[in-house]
């Protein structure tokens, strides 16, 4: 069926996955909203290109007509046009939907998680585009997933080569999305669907493989900014401008190294508008997850600023720039570690077993328990009313609990509790 019921070692590993990726979030401003799992089908129809196909639709009981939502974009944009919201820094972490061919292996589903960190509002260029930068960057280091590459490109350029190599525009959106294929593809593939399905001329397709197979930093952006075609297109000349100086406040922020201007970037969906960028893991040397390298881009975004316009009545625009974790890939790698490195992920939270060494003293348990649950501590017992100490104690070898909590007849009388650490066996009086 495409998706998967999730055990609790691998819900334990996700909770601490979000739970690192909210705090970076947190960290930059952005406050949580939520947006329906529903969506009418016309907010969702038209905005993402040729991936529209994967869109699951739905029909209500009244006959309207509806859609769960593909990402968690388009109904952030919907809800700012709705609110006439015109500035918001925003996380959103949620289920997402797609009708598509799953590749479990590969962290690819037909649902799953999506964390999204988006900045709405009108600023001056490229300031807000390079805090989204650094927050892949700061989640990425902080996971410690191994060396990775953040890959940059920017709408306009790409528009302005393809209108110097010849393409009318109407093909420009359809171009973009074959071109987006190169990372999984040779160009020798990518160029035969260019001129087989899309209807470009060779010639066309042979100009464009001189530019898309360019990767570099600063001295392309030169390199362009001088090229005597590339020069003379205003978008062009536009985006490489904004990509010049989003190069100097990566400089800034410590982190260009990790950058690369890619022109064979292009993020197959129609509401990017100017910069894309998408962050690779790189080759790992480790034996063990060699064969992880196939999973793919672990996170993307860009500039959208014509989407929110789309949905308000009179087509006021909010610029936006935003982010999005690929939380589920980056699951696949981490459980596929821990598998390898034979390490048990802990699936509770629990500090303390209330344990008994004698049978008749279930109520000094329940009294027990009750008292630590009330004082906010993590606590369990064993279902049973006589339960054998040996089995207690297993119980916390078994789930990692790392204290036992004793109360025996003579702790009773004594009024005290004898506390056990688990690992190391001493015990102390309290």
């Amino acid at each position: 069926q495409g998706t998967r019921d999730h055990p609790p070692a691998h819900t334990a590993l996700r909770d601490r996955l979000l739970a690192a990726v909210v705090t970076c979030f947190k960290r930059h401003g952005a406050a949580a909203i939520d947006t329906p799992v529903l969506e009418l089908r016309e907010t969702l129809m038209g905005k993402y290109g040729e991936q529209a196909k994967l869109i699951y639709e739905l029909q209500d009981q009244g006959g309207e007509l509806l859609a769960l939502r593909y990402d968690l974009t388009v109904p952030f944009a919907r809800y700012l046009a709705m609110n006439k919201i015109t500035n918001m820094k925003r996380y959103h972490i949620a289920k997402v939907y797609r009708r598509d061919n799953p590749a479990t292996t590969r962290g690819r589903y037909r649902e799953f998680y999506q964390c999204d960190f988006d900045i709405a509002g009108q600023f001056d260029p490229m300031i807000p585009d390079a805090e989204c930068l650094k927050i892949v960057h700061e989640i990425l280091s902080d996971l410690q997933l191994g060396d990775f590459l953040i890959k940059v490109n920017d709408r306009r350029i790409l528009n302005g080569v393809f209108a110097i190599c010849g393409i009318p525009e109407s093909k420009f959106i359809s171009t973009c999305s074959t071109i987006d294929k190169l990372d999984k593809m040779p160009w020798e593939e990518v160029r035969s669907e260019m001129v087989g399905e899309k209807g470009l001329s060779p010639e066309a397709a042979d100009r464009i493989g001189e530019y898309v197979q360019l990767h570099g930093g600063l001295d392309l952006i030169e390199q362009l900014l001088q090229d005597p075609k590339l020069s003379q297109n205003k978008l062009a000349k536009e985006g490489l401008g904004d990509m010049k100086l989003l190069f100097e406040y990566l400089t800034l922020f410590g982190i260009a190294g990790k950058i690369s201007f890619d022109l064979s970037l292009a993020r197959g969906l129609d509401y990017y508008t100017g910069v894309i960028f998408e962050a690779v893991l790189l080759q790992q040397e480790n034996n063990h997850v060699e064969e992880l390298v196939s999973v793919g881009s672990v996170a993307g975004g860009g500039r959208y600023d014509g989407l929110v316009g789309m949905f308000d009545p009179k087509g006021r625009k909010v610029p936006c720039v935003g982010v999005s974790i690929g939380i589920e890939r980056i699951f696949s790698i981490l459980e596929q570690r821990v598998k390898a490195s034979g390490e048990k992920v802990r699936t509770t939270e629990t500090q303390v077993l209330v344990a008994t060494p004698h049978k008749h003293l279930l109520a000094a348990r329940l009294k027990l328990i009750s008292e630590l649950w009330d004082a906010g501590i993590k606590a369990e017992m064993l279902y049973k009313k006589d339960p054998k100490l040996l089995k207690q104690l297993q119980y916390c070898e078994d789930t990692r609990i790392p204290l036992a909590a004793i109360v025996g007849e003579q702790e009773l009388t004594d009024g005290v509790v004898k506390l056990r650490d688990v690992a190391t066996r001493e015990e102390v009086r309290m």
